[in-house]
């Protein structure tokens, strides 16, 4: 499974029909509203390098509104349930 981050640049007054058009596509599990340089984030996940590749360039950039494009991928994931057990191995 891959796991991607991609932040996203649209226009101010396109942020809200964005959002919901990101969420019906399926690799989109999660987007996010923020604030710096970009105006969302969302979180793909696909079997694939090549299908997130195709997300961004066949899906998202053809969305009315989209400006810029950035896309991460996740190299390994933490989080702070995963911290608290690795601590609290043998404290039985």
């Amino acid at each position: 499974m891959t796991t991607a981050i991609i932040l996203i640049k649209c226009t101010s007054m396109k942020i809200e029909a964005i959002s919901q058009a990101l969420l019906e596509l399926t690799p989109i599990q999660q987007v996010y509203s923020v604030a710096g340089s970009y105006d969302l984030v969302a979180i793909a996940e696909a079997g694939s390098n090549e299908q997130i590749a195709q997300l961004v360039t066949a899906n998202i950039h053809k969305l009315h509104g989209i400006q810029d494009t950035d896309t991460m991928f996740a190299f390994a994931s933490h989080s702070q349930k995963d911290m608290e057990s690795m601590f609290d191995m043998g404290n039985d």
